[in-house]
């Protein structure tokens, strides 16, 4: 049934709601109590698909739809996904909706869609990650050319994309503190039987994750504990080290990590710097620091500026560094003065302000739409 709504959103993303619980599904999420959300994710081949759309409501106000293609029609996916979202658009009688996009490459087959305002939240610079398309830096320049405005999830991406663009606004990743807040929650099962100290990490385990600094600290420290809490894309999972200390967690859900996050001692970001990493902006860190956990991370950009320079984050660039702040922290806790100034932090970067601005920008940009005319 169509909604009697007449504000709408169709979002074309790379990453899958059901997926880890990042920006999208934070923005979108609250979004959603103006708009109707209608999530559209990258397409499943199978052998025997007829092409269609399978639809899920997995929140008030957010469809998520996945075209279900066989894979005999890959090579022709754009085509088929054009006609499938002019036919649901139709169905789901939507006229000139927003069209919020996290990947460029969705451009190829959306490009006829009658549309009131156009979005590209980039949230990382996906054409240095591994197994990029090799036309995404070309999709990227369309989406550019169509966009009214261009979010960002962070500084390093803002100074990179505002040359592409004359309105580039930046919205760093934000937190939910009252999810993650410090409170007495149970202990994971797969915890109580690790010794402490640990030290924990929650997200995507893929080729920003430097395994090789990983087992460099693990065999410094044998007596500490390293978990790691996520799913492993994109890299074998054998080239991951093995050790006793070193303890692998398949991924859990968002409501799941804060029971990780409150019985680990150190929460750690332990990211390779490469060109995967150079634009990201973690979300896991305001997470980590709403638990008020100390954070120990490698030299992350937009880790460093503002948390390692306010004295926030710890910033290690090498796995003999880890060790050396891991020990201090283990020896000296953290203080009420730093408890303090993590709590006002936290409170400036909330997701509700962090939408509610984006929320602004869109309606200031639909404003001077109805000027213009």
């Amino acid at each position: 049934m169509p909604s009697q709504r007449s504000r709408s959103i169709i979002c074309f993303s790379h990453l899958r709601w059901g997926f880890v619980f990042q920006r999208p599904q934070h923005i979108l999420s609250r979004l959603a109590a103006e708009y109707d959300v209608h999530f559209f994710e990258e397409p499943v081949f199978e052998d025997a698909a007829v092409p269609g759309l399978v639809k899920e409501t997995p929140a008030a106000g957010i469809t998520v739809v996945r075209p279900r293609l066989p894979r005999t029609q890959a090579d022709s996916a754009e085509i088929v996904q054009a006609h499938l979202l002019r036919s649901y658009i139709a169905e789901a009688r939507l006229r000139s909706p927003i069209l919020w996009y996290y990947t460029p490459m969705a451009m190829g087959f959306t490009q006829h869609v009658t549309h009131s305002l156009c979005v590209y939240d980039c949230m990382d610079e996906l054409s240095m990650f591994a197994f990029a398309p090799a036309t995404l830096k070309d999709r990227e320049r369309m989406l550019f050319e169509r966009a009214d405005v261009v979010f960002t999830g962070g500084r390093s991406l803002f100074y990179n994309k505002r040359r592409h663009h004359e309105n580039v606004r930046c919205f760093p990743s934000a937190v939910d503190a009252q999810h993650f807040a410090p409170r007495a929650v149970p202990e994971p099962g797969d915890l109580r039987s690790l010794p402490h100290p640990r030290f924990g990490f929650y997200g995507v385990v893929d080729e920003r994750f430097d395994a090789e600094y990983l087992r460099s600290v693990a065999q410094a420290r044998p007596h500490w504990q390293f978990v790691v809490v996520g799913p492993v894309v994109k890299i074998d999972p054998q080239s991951l080290p093995q050790a006793s200390n070193i303890h692998y967690v398949p991924q859990r859900s968002y409501d799941e990590l804060p029971a990780y996050l409150h019985h680990w001692d150190v929460a750690m970001l332990p990211f390779a710097l490469n060109d995967s990493t150079r634009f990201i902006s973690p979300t896991k860190t305001l997470e980590y620091l709403a638990a008020e956990k100390p954070v120990i991370s490698t030299p992350i950009a937009d880790v460093v500026d503002p948390y390692g320079e306010e004295g926030l984050v710890g910033i290690a660039a090498t796995p003999e560094e880890f060790v050396a702040l891991g020990e201090r922290i283990l020896h000296e806790g953290v203080s009420e003065r730093w408890r303090s100034r993590i709590r006002a932090t936290v409170r400036e970067h909330s997701w509700d302000a962090t939408v509610a601005e984006m929320g602004a920008e869109l309606n200031r940009l639909a404003l001077a739409q109805l000027v213009a005319r």
